[in-house]
Order: C-alpha cells, then structure tokens, then sequence
C-alpha cells in the first residue's frame, strides 16, 4: 500500500491519470506516423498544409490543455527525429500549433467554462479565429527572422521578398483551423471523447 501512494501514476505524471499519460503517448506516436507519411500538401513556399498535429488538439479536446501540452512536446520530439527538417522544422510545428489550443485553455479559465462547451460551433469558430490571429502573429516575424534564413540562408529581407507575409499567414491559417476542425469532428461527431472516462 506503501508503494501505491509513492509510484502512483498520477503523482509520476505531475497530475496525470493513468488514463492520460497513456493517451498522450499514443497520440504522440500517431502524430509521429503521421510525419512519416507525410500526407499533405506542399505549398510554393515550402511550407506543408499536413495532418501531423491533429493529435496534439485531440489531446486538448479530450482530457485538456496539460495533454495537448505533452502530446505537442513529445511530438515535435519525434518530429526532429524522423523529419528531413529535422529540429527547425520541429520547434516550428511546436511553435504555431500551440496557440490552438492554448487560447482555448486561456479563455477556458477567464470565463470558466468546460471543454464540452466548445462541442457548440458558436462557441469554437470565435476561438479558432482568434487563435490563428495569435498563431499568425508569432509565425510571421518567426519565419523571416529564424527559420527561413537558417533553413534557406537568405537575410530576412530577402525571405520578405521570396516569401510574401499573406502566406505565411494564409497557409497557418488553413492549417491551424484544419488542425481544431478534424480534432472537433473525431471529438465532438466521432464521440472520441468516450474515451476520457475509459
């Protein structure tokens, strides 16, 4: 009994349940095949519209933010491992799908509201929008200042010029809305969320 209270699961996850740490792991690891897939689509600009993420905000969606924020650490770990981007192309993933679900969690605690609120499209469509706003802000100034010169060796000038703001913008934008859409659908459509309790 001793031995119970000090390798309890929940204290080994910093507050997980069994339940959760288990979860994060499998959708870390379907994030990860997804990589390896790769299904998507390239734009002229080198950035990929994808499905990799996905699982992070399933995370989010079916046990909170805490998940999601493992999920998307052990991802973008995997990512680096297996992606020809390796860690910029990681850190990058990590960078713009964080701010879909932790905008959800902020206005969660300022207003004091469940997850299964966001089940209603009225509810989510205002934070999606603010989230890819948010998502857009850091990414903009992100890619012409340190991705786009580590990975094409252009200065940020030239990366203003190749590599127009509207899509950088446009293209997180598309993918940080597929990313909540598809992870509401299997959530909120699909009834994943059965499995919070499982």
């Amino acid at each position: 009994m001793c031995l119970k209270k000090y390798f309890n699961a929940r204290e080994i996850g910093f507050g997980m349940s069994s339940n959760e740490i288990t979860a994060s792991a499998a959708l870390a690891a379907i994030s990860a095949a997804l990589q390896m897939m790769h299904v998507g689509y390239l734009s002229p600009w080198g950035m990929w519209i994808d499905l990799v993420a996905v699982s992070w905000i399933l995370g989010y969606f079916i046990y909170g933010g805490r998940t999601a924020f493992a999920v998307s650490i052990v991802g973008a770990l995997l990512i680096t491992l297996i992606a020809p981007s390796t860690w910029l192309g990681a850190i990058m993933k990590w960078i713009a799908t964080v701010p879909m679900f932790l905008v959800p969690v902020a206005l969660q605690k300022m207003r004091g509201i469940g997850i299964d609120k966001l089940a209603k499209l009225r509810f989510l469509v205002p934070v999606i929008l603010l989230a890819v706003v948010i998502r857009g802000a850091i990414v903009i100034p992100v890619n012409y200042y340190i991705a786009i010169p580590i990975w094409m060796g252009w200065t940020p000038a030239q990366a203003m010029v190749y590599v127009p703001w509207w899509a950088i913008f446009g293209i997180n934008a598309i993918q940080g809305a597929l990313e909540v859409l598809l992870a509401w659908l299997l959530v909120f459509r699909f009834r994943l969320d059965r499995f919070r309790t499982w």
